[in-house]
């Protein structure tokens, strides 16, 4: 009896089973279809043998019970074409209402075809002295054909859909249809050579080992599921509207990060066991000592946020002695985010920008957050269509000499343009930008702006000796950015005499290695620097001894508190006199009214900035008012 192939087949499906049902799985939709697709395919192929059994018996079995056992295993050939268009939709097509349209289109193809292949004839031959025997006619042309047409329907979605579906899964369902639709081939035209139902099981155990082993979706440490399994989850979640909580256990805290490594490791074990054994939870191992947990069950997910802090509070080990205070990061509303990846955003976020951590570890995530999250994102997006879009634009406000008793200079400040024309101010997307990296670019744009400025700009004319820009704390740590400035400078034709660069103390503080390299390199040019926002950083009057500025800034926040704070008084005039003595030039921003410019050029303070003499103009206004002021200038000294 030729079965020996088909048994093979079906040893490998024994095998599959063993290894699939030995795992934990997380009940992805993907994950079900495989299973179907799994079921299909072990019961074809044993019908496959046992059809061959009553073949090869007819001649003692009712005529009516060999046709049907033989046409139930081509319906089941049909079923397991079916179900492999089934496997991909569920992976291609997550609108549910897409979904069901499609899979009750071809539900009916199938129905009609399992109806036609049980009406039409079947024959079979047998050659007891060769051994072989299969069954031909008009019922195993037409399952063929349905099943040739099913699959050719699989590969089209899979070409067509390709964006869809990840570059492994493509694969994986590629090398099973072609093995399926070789080995039906062979059958087909040699029918003496049964080879279907074992290439079936070699699809699945491709399937299987490319994309649905368990095993792929397990952290081997803790033997949690791991960070893929979480993206794979949720995304089926919110896909499919499921509402569910999410608590975030953060192990960064110091009494954690001090402990040896075998007793983290021993924590980290014990923790995932008892995470592992919560009712209606699913716990993942995300990135680094980050553990998250969903909750399906959204009516008891308060009650095991409580149950699984107070374990933790009873602390692990065999004593019970090893003691660790993580970060809680609840979310009790799915809808809070968009998606997957908007979720582990928001918990960063919140970890990030709460303040009420300090007090006990613990923060359940709020609308005003969420809110927050998605105002961050859009001025993320805004910031990549004002790069591509130039929509950058840089404004200037004038800074006043008191020595020559005229305007010299100016800062370049930057302004986005939104989508409706509307301004945004530098407060709402610097920080973003300096968070999402895109802050390099954005400064790069801004110079290049300042320096095509200069070069189109007959800048004696309005008296501008030096335009100040602005460096972010990113820039700072950027190794190539002397380079790409003075690559800049060199490509519009500045003189270096007319770049004068701040950079904030908290840059100086933080990179400061970084920093005087590039310090070094651009004054080699010929560049100068401004150390801005003095008296908001943490350096001190000796540090600044160390950094080689030409021009100390005061922040609007000091200069205020002169005029209101008695020590503050005392400490700034200190502070000018020291400053003054390094032979270094100082600049008091934030200057408004007409006494504060007053006490600061009695104070002895070399340049003013503020809205005292104007707030910042866009290019145009601001070469005006420089024109305008010069003139005035030139009239005063005229009638003295």
């Amino acid at each position: 009896m030729p079965i020996q192939v088909q048994c093979c087949g079906l040893l490998i499906m024994f095998i599959l089973l063993l290894f699939y049902k030995s795992q934990k799985t997380i009940k992805l939709n993907t994950e079900r279809a495989f299973w179907r697709s799994f079921v299909v395919t072990f019961i074809c192929i044993a019908f496959d043998i046992l059809s061959c059994a009553v073949i090869s018996n007819k001649d003692i079995l009712p005529d009516l019970s060999v046709k049907f056992i033989s046409k139930t295993y081509l319906v089941t050939l049909v079923l397991e074409a079916f179900f492999a268009l089934h496997y991909i939709c569920t992976d291609i097509y997550h609108n549910k209402t897409m979904y069901k349209k499609i899979m009750i289109k071809y539900s009916c193809f199938v129905a009609a075809a399992v109806i036609l292949v049980y009406a039409l004839p079947i024959y079979f031959y047998e050659n007891k002295l060769e051994g072989i025997l299969y069954s031909y006619g008009p019922s195993d042309y037409a399952t063929y054909a349905f099943a040739f047409f099913t699959l050719t329907a699989v590969g089209v979605r899979l070409f067509r859909e390709r964006t869809k579906i990840s570059a492994s899964r493509r694969m994986a369902v590629g090398i099973w249809l072609v093995v399926w639709i070789a080995a039906a081939l062979i059958q087909l035209f040699f029918p003496k050579v049964l080879l279907v139902g074992f290439a079936s099981a070699v699809g699945m155990l491709v399937l299987y080992l490319v994309m649905e082993n368990p095993g792929n979706n397990i952290d081997r440490q803790t033997g949690l599921f791991n960070h893929g399994a979480f993206l794979q989850y949720t995304r089926q979640l919110y896909e499919g509207e499921t509402p569910f909580a999410t608590l975030a256990i953060v192990l960064e805290h110091n009494s954690f990060r001090t402990m040896r490594t075998d007793v983290e490791r021993e924590v980290i074990t014990e923790a995932s066991k008892y995470l592992s054994s919560l009712p209606n939870t699913y716990v993942f191992k995300n990135t680094g000592t980050e553990i998250l947990l969903i909750f399906p069950d959204m009516e008891t997910a308060k009650d095991t946020v409580q149950q699984v802090r107070e374990r933790f509070e009873q602390g692990w080990g065999k004593s019970g002695g090893i003691l660790v205070e993580p970060y809680w990061i609840y979310l009790s509303d799915s809808g809070l985010a968009d998606n997957s990846e908007d979720l582990l955003y928001l918990i960063r976020y919140a970890k990030q920008n709460s303040t009420e951590f300090a007090e006990n570890h613990f923060i359940e995530v709020s609308d005003e957050i969420a809110a927050q999250l998605r105002r961050e994102k859009e001025i993320e997006q805004l910031i990549i269509d004002a790069l591509k879009n130039d929509w950058v634009e840089v404004w200037y406000q004038p800074i006043y000499s008191t020595k020559k008793c005229r305007f010299t200079s100016a800062e370049a400040l930057v302004r986005i343009r939104n989508h409706d024309g509307s301004l945004i101010q530098p407060g709402a997307f610097i920080a973003i930008a300096e968070r999402n990296g895109m802050i390099l670019q954005l400064g790069e744009a801004v110079f290049r702006k300042v320096c095509r400025f200069l070069s189109e700009t007959e800048v004696s004319r309005y008296d501008i000796k030096y335009i100040e820009v602005n460096l972010s704390v990113v820039q700072c740590a950027y190794g190539k950015l002397a380079d790409d400035y003075i690559a800049v400078m060199e490509e519009y034709g500045v003189s270096p005499s007319l770049i004068n660069l701040e950079i904030t103390e908290s840059a100086s503080v933080s990179t400061k290695k970084i920093l005087l390299e590039n310090m070094n390199r651009l004054m080699d040019y010929g560049v100068k620097f401004s150390l801005d926002d003095f008296g908001t950083g943490q350096s001190n009057l000796d540090y600044i001894a160390d950094m080689p500025v030409n021009i100390v800034k005061f922040d609007k926040g000091m200069t205020n508190a002169y005029f209101e704070n008695r020590k503050a008084k005392y400490v700034m005039n200190a502070a000018t006199d020291m400053i003054k003595g390094m032979n270094l030039k100082i600049v008091s921003e934030g200057i408004e009214t007409e006494e504060q410019f007053k006490t600061m050029h009695e104070l002895g303070i070399n340049y003013i900035q503020g809205y005292y003499f104007s707030k910042p103009l866009p290019e145009k206004e601001f070469l005006e008012f420089m024109l305008r002021a010069k003139e005035e200038r030139e009239k005063e000294i005229l009638t003295q």
